[in-house]
């Protein structure tokens, strides 16, 4: 239907002067009560496609929109759809170019479009994104790492289903092993993990601790996925297997 294609503009003066002429601007009724809701308003509407003008009636009931076309022709459309909402959409770059081709003067005829701002929910996650971390802690300067420091470490799935996407890391470290380095080894076991079962990034959920027989126990879970996850350690896979490597830290 053609009034979904084009977007005419309605000229609110006209719009104002047909809802008075069909009743809402008449005095109430001699018991105080307003009068009655007109079933019909009319309004002039604008095509600035063709810069022709053209007469439009609102049904108050049912929402309808019928516009009178040029050609004598009638089109019809519902007030509450994408083109009964376009027709009442005014932009100053519509005013302007009406105000050019049909030297009609209709500033102050509708208010300036700005442009919305970002919302709470956005803001919101803007500020959590910028507390992401890299996935292996900052060490100490002077850290040194020896071979033996790392004993043993196993990657588990945790989906009942066997899917990959929940897993459980278990490092096995000598004991008195900072925290942060235990904690990269389990990172780094997982990014081998990943690269080999086609993981792109890991999004750490808890890590328990614990001694057991004189070695420190480490049990870190991760998601994996495909898209790069909200969280405030994500890890990348290919990147983190460079890391490991330039810290010598094992990846298997």
């Amino acid at each position: 239907m053609r009034p979904a294609l084009r977007q005419p503009l309605v000229l609110t003066g006209a719009l104002a002067l047909a809802a008075l002429l069909s009743g809402c601007g008449k005095q109430g009724n001699p018991d105080g009560r307003p009068p009655a809701k007109p079933a019909e308003m009319t309004a002039a509407m604008v095509d600035p496609g063709r810069g022709t003008l053209s007469r439009a009636r609102i049904s108050t009931k049912s929402g309808e929109i019928l516009i009178l076309e040029p050609d004598g022709s009638v089109s019809t459309m519902a007030l509450d759809s994408p083109g009964g909402r376009d027709a009442f959409a005014v932009t100053e770059a519509d005013l302007a170019a009406l105000n050019a081709n049909l030297d009609l003067n209709l500033s102050g005829v509708a208010a300036p479009v700005r442009r919305r701002g970002p919302t709470a929910q956005e803001l919101a996650l803007e500020a959590f994104a910028a507390r992401t971390r890299p996935a292996l802690p900052a060490w100490q300067e002077g850290t040194e790492l020896a071979p033996e420091d790392f004993i043993a470490v196993r990657v588990d799935t945790l989906n009942a289903s066997g899917a990959g996407d929940l897993v459980e890391v278990t490092a096995n470290l000598r004991q008195g092993v900072d925290a942060d380095i235990a904690f990269s080894y389990a990172t780094c076991a997982l990014a081998g993990w990943a690269k080999d079962n086609g993981g792109k990034y890991g999004r750490h959920i808890r890590t328990l601790q614990d001694t057991r027989n004189g070695k420190l126990l480490i049990g870190a879970a991760f998601t994996v996925s495909d898209s790069k996850p909200m969280g405030l350690r994500v890890m990348e896979t290919n990147e983190t297997l460079r890391e490991c490597k330039a810290r010598g830290i094992p990846a298997a």
